[in-house]
């Protein structure tokens, strides 16, 4: 059990070796002293068993321990929160998400969830008809893999019901859409228009535009979404945060983050309307400004940018992510690749000279390897810079080669458990069986000495961290559903599961020091569940419910 620190209830004041440290201030002589307890308390911390009370103040922990040594050194009248049987972890981070798509999911037309084409052109049929004269339709979240009619909607599904107006609906994956006539001729996409680079128009066997487009071909349309009003993104930002910390998540790393919002997601969290952590990566037009500013943070600490994200290549549901083989379902076309070695060479260095970290997105195993061989390259040129912590974003399909080379390059591997539960039902037919070997290796990248920061990257999926939790551990549907094919020796303990969402996030971030365990000095963030994900049966860590989230000290949401 973490060793216990004495308060002294006049002074308040610690005095066991390193309490003092810079991050963990001695709290003023009246500050309020706030102690959990009534339920195991999971540290995070190696080795430690399960505590029974943390006290905390001014957003800091001071103790950790037994119930009785914590109250006994909490002074007088110390507020008591009790668990009432609930566990409690550190604050879980969704280490890959977009945090204006999670809001924007909310105040648009959600199509998570969706269960076939009929259904689909049901709902679109239904907004249209409440739309104004050639307004835009547009909404996202459909999957089509389990579909009854086993194929991606197309514009002749769409046009009976919305003749006039434009209609854009963006797969779950954000990697590819699909327009109505209307849509396209508004953009002037013909059967003729050439695929852009890095994208793909959908057509079918006589040449005809399906409507569905992939990639940087979805930029063919970009003008009609229209832009979204600066209301509209404060809107969005906090119904982010409201939805995510009911979750139970303390942090989110916010991925692909227009540069020119960061001052509002800063001003945001220090006016409290997000209450998240919000650890950002800006889009590359950014990076200049990020190199003259260098590392910012919003006057609360809250919101921390000091990272950009790249994309090497698209998604495998979309048949996207860049291949070293062709696609075994669609042997024409192994892929797309976003970006060029010419393009992405100077836009690394540059990186790495500011010290400005990188994260990106990489899918498909020859979209992996590249790069890890743009990273090795970049970091061989600048072999003074270390500390780099760069970042590949999914690392969904690997080469079983390439597995080892992430810890020996230092390069971690953000990935997001539920892709691989979604993903594996259809990813032997992209794929086929041998090269499942490589889909999702979980297991073999820990046990190759990496460490893996854990994610969602919602909006694509839910968003849950109790789904993510169940997915890395369970390696399973969320029907219970396994076979062979799902690799089932990839799944990962519940110990390294809770470091995928506490302490590695942390570290993914350059936060360990503050964040990611409960342990002295440390900021106060917790999740509460009101199950023990750590010794319940698999089966019902789904059956878990948040019940309080903590930030810096401040109950930010409490179940009902």
């Amino acid at each position: 059990m973490p060793q216990i620190f004495t308060l002294l209830p006049a002074l308040c004041a610690l005095f066991l070796a390193g309490c003092a440290r810079e991050s963990a201030p001695l709290p003023a002589n009246d500050a309020k002293i706030t102690v959990f307890t009534g339920g195991p308390v999971y540290t995070g911390v190696d080795g430690a068993s399960p505590a029974e009370a943390v006290a905390i103040s001014q957003g800091v922990i001071l103790a950790v321990g037994s119930h009785e040594l914590v109250i006994a050194g909490a002074g007088d009248n110390p507020e008591i929160i009790d668990l009432d049987g609930a566990a409690m972890f550190p604050g879980f981070t969704d280490a890959h998400a977009h945090l204006l798509g999670i809001g924007m999911r909310e105040l648009t037309l959600n199509l998570e969830g969706v269960a076939s084409i009929a259904e689909l052109v049901s709902i679109v049929e239904a907004n249209v008809q409440e739309a104004g004269e050639g307004e835009t339709v547009y909404g996202r979240g459909w999957i089509e893999t389990g579909w009854p009619e086993g194929r991606m909607p197309a514009r002749d599904d769409l046009d009976p019901v919305s003749p006039d107006n434009p209609v854009l609906l963006t797969r779950a994956d954000g990697h590819a859409l699909v327009a109505n006539s209307a849509a396209l001729d508004a953009a002037g996409i013909t059967d003729e228009t050439p695929d852009p680079d890095g994208g793909k128009i959908e057509r079918d066997a006589a040449g005809r535009a399906t409507g569905i487009l992939i990639d940087m071909a979805q930029g063919l349309v970009r003008d009609l979404f229209g832009e979204t009003s600066e209301a509209k993104k404060r809107e969005g930002y906090a119904k982010a945060s409201e939805v995510y910390t009911s979750h139970g998540w303390t942090g989110i790393h916010a991925m692909s983050v227009d540069p020119a919002n960061v001052g509002m997601i800063e001003t945001l969290s220090d006016d409290g309307s997000l209450k998240l952590r919000v650890y950002n990566s800006i889009d590359p037009p950014g990076l200049d400004a990020l190199i003259e500013s260098g590392p910012r943070a919003s006057d609360n600490g809250h919101v921390i940018t000091r990272a950009i994200k790249l994309y090497m290549d698209g998604a495998l549901g979309s048949r996207g992510a860049a291949l070293s083989e062709p696609y075994s379902d669609r042997p024409d076309t192994n892929g797309l690749l976003l970006m060029k070695k010419e393009e992405a060479m100077p836009v690394l260095n540059k990186a790495i000279e500011a010290g400005v970290q990188v994260n990106t997105h990489a899918i498909g195993d020859r979209g992996n390897k590249l790069l890890l061989d743009w990273y090795e390259e970049t970091f061989a040129a600048h072999p003074e810079k270390t500390d780099l912590r760069w970042r590949d974003e999914h690392t969904q399909i690997l080469r079983t080669e390439d597995i080892p080379r992430y810890a020996e390059l230092g390069v971690i591997p953000s990935m997001q458990p539920s892709h691989a539960i979604g993903d594996l039902f259809f990813a032997v037919d992209r794929l086929g069986t041998d090269r499942l070997d490589g889909a999702y290796p979980w297991r073999s990248l820990i046990d190759a000495g990496s460490i893996i920061a854990g994610g969602s990257d919602a909006p694509v999926e839910r968003g849950d961290p109790l789904i993510e939790f169940y997915a890395a551990v369970a390696r399973r549907g969320l029907n219970g559903y396994q076979d062979e094919n799902w690799r089932p020796d990839q799944a990962v303990s519940r110990i390294e599961a809770l470091k995928m969402f506490t302490i590695w996030p942390a570290y993914a971030s350059f936060q360990e020091d503050l964040l990611g365990t409960i342990e002295p000095g440390k900021r106060a963030d917790f999740t509460v569940f009101s199950k023990d994900l750590m010794t319940i049966p698999e089966s019902e860590i789904l059956t878990a419910k948040p019940v309080m989230t903590v930030v810096d000290g401040e109950v930010i949401f409490r179940a009902e």
